[in-house]
C-alpha cells in the first residue's frame, strides 16, 4: 500500500485528489497538510511513501517546505503547479533542485471527471514512491571505466544528453559545468509532464553559462549553445538540421531518446558525445547502443548515483556503454572527451 501526504491550501484540490485516488486499491491517503509548515511537520510523524506537493503555499511554501524535508526526513515528492506562469515553473524547478523528483500541472478547474490527469498521476506515484531518496554526500562512489575510443584527428563536436525521472537535476548538474566558450552544440532530451520543457530550458537557462533554448524546427547545432526538446514532437537530425515530427510515442515517449540518438548515430555519429542518465524503463538504451556503433564516445550514470537504473542499465546490458560513471564525475569525464 502506498502512503501519500497531501500538501495543498486547497480544499478543493485536496478532496479532488483524494476522492480520486482513493479508488485505487494500492494507495492510501494518511494526510492532508494546508501549508508548507504542516507538511513538514506530517512528514515526520506519518512517514509516507510520497508527497504530493502545491508549490504556492501559505507559512511554507513548496520551495522552502521540500528544502526541509530533504534535510529531515528524505521523502519523495512530486510538485503540482497549478498554473505555467514562469515565477510557478522556475518555483517548481528549484524544488527539484532542492530535492523534489518530479512536476506535473493541474489541469485548469481540477474536476473529478479529469480522467486522463488522474491516471497519468497514479502512474506518477506508482513510479516514483517506489525510489529511495537519499543524500550521496561524502559516500564512496564505485566507478567502472572503460577506455572511450578516442581516434588521433577525431574532431567531437556534439553533446547529446538523455534523461528521464530524476533527470532535471542530474541534466542541470553536468550542463552548469560547461564553461561559455565550450566548444560543441549541445541537446537534451528530457521526459517531462507535457507544458514543461519550455520553463525546463528557462530554468537552465538561469542556472547555466551557456545559453538554453526549447529546440525548433530548421535549428542546425551550433557550437555554445544548448537546445531542449519540446513536448509533444519526436526531435530528429535530418542531415545537419533538426527536425520536430508529430508521430507516434516510441517506448511511450514523445520526445523520445531512442528517437534523437538514433537519428544522430545516422548523421552525426562520429562527432557525438552521448550521455544517457537516470530513468525508468529502456528509453535510450538502443540509441546510445546505434550512437556507440557509429563512433561515437557514450557514457551512462552508475546505479549508485541514479534515481531510477532502468535506462542506464539497458543500455549497460546492450553494451552501449563507453564509460559507466558516478553522476559528479561525468562533467570531468565529457572535459577529457572534447579536450582532445
Amino acid at each position: 500500500m502506498i502512503k501519500i501526504l497531501l500538501a495543498d491550501d486547497s480544499l478543493l484540490v485536496r478532496a479532488v485528489l483524494r476522492d480520486a485516488l482513493t479508488e485505487f486499491d494500492d494507495m492510501v491517503i494518511v494526510g492532508e497538510a494546508t501549508n508548507g509548515e504542516e507538511a513538514v511537520t506530517m512528514t515526520e510523524a506519518l512517514r509516507p511513501d510520497l508527497i504530493i506537493m502545491d508549490i504556492i503555499m501559505p507559512v511554507l511554501g513548496g520551495l522552502e517546505a521540500t528544502e526541509a524535508i530533504m534535510a529531515r526526513c528524505p521523502t519523495p515528492i512530486l510538485i503540482l503547479s497549478a498554473t505555467m506562469d514562469e515565477t510557478d515553473v522556475k518555483l517548481a524547478f528549484n524544488a527539484i533542485k532542492k530535492g523534489a523528483l518530479d512536476v506535473m500541472g493541474k489541469p485548469a478547474g481540477v474536476t473529478q471527471e479529469n480522467r486522463e490527469f488522474i491516471e497519468r498521476l497514479a502512474e506518477k506515484i506508482r513510479l516514483l514512491s517506489r525510489i529511495r531518496v537519499i543524500h550521496h554526500l561524502n559516500r564512496p562512489r564505485a566507478r567502472r571505466v572503460m577506455p572511450v575510443r578516442i581516434e588521433e584527428g577525431r574532431s567531437r563536436s556534439i553533446l547529446a544528453i538523455g534523461a528521464s525521472t530524476g533527470g532535471p537535476k542530474a541534466v542541470m548538474s553536468i550542463v552548469r559545468t560547461l564553461p561559455s566558450d565550450f566548444d560543441a552544440a549541445v541537446f537534451v532530451v528530457q521526459h517531462i509532464s507535457s507544458g514543461f520543457a519550455r520553463g525546463f530550458s528557462q530554468w537552465l537557462n538561469l542556472e547555466c553559462a551557456l545559453p538554453v533554448r526549447l529546440a525548433e524546427a530548421g535549428d542546425i547545432p551550433r557550437r555554445g549553445e544548448v537546445l531542449v526538446a519540446p513536448n509533444d514532437y519526436q526531435m530528429v537530425m535530418a542531415g545537419d538540421s533538426l527536425q520536430l515530427l508529430d508521430t507516434p510515442p516510441v517506448n511511450c515517449c514523445k520526445p523520445s531518446i531512442d528517437v534523437f540518438f538514433s537519428s544522430l548515430a545516422e548523421a552525426k555519429g562520429a562527432q557525438t558525445v552521448g550521455v544517457l542518465l537516470t530513468g525508468m524503463g529502456r528509453d535510450g538504451a538502443q540509441g546510445l547502443a546505434r550512437l556507440r556503433e557509429s563512433g561515437s564516445a557514450t557514457i551512462v550514470q552508475d546505479e549508485k548515483s541514479c534515481a531510477v537504473f532502468g535506462m542506464p542499465k539497458a543500455a549497460i546490458a546492450l553494451n552501449a556503454a563507453d564509460e559507466i560513471l558516478p553522476l559528479p564525475e561525468i562533467p570531468a569525464a565529457i572535459t577529457r572527451i572534447f579536450s582532445h
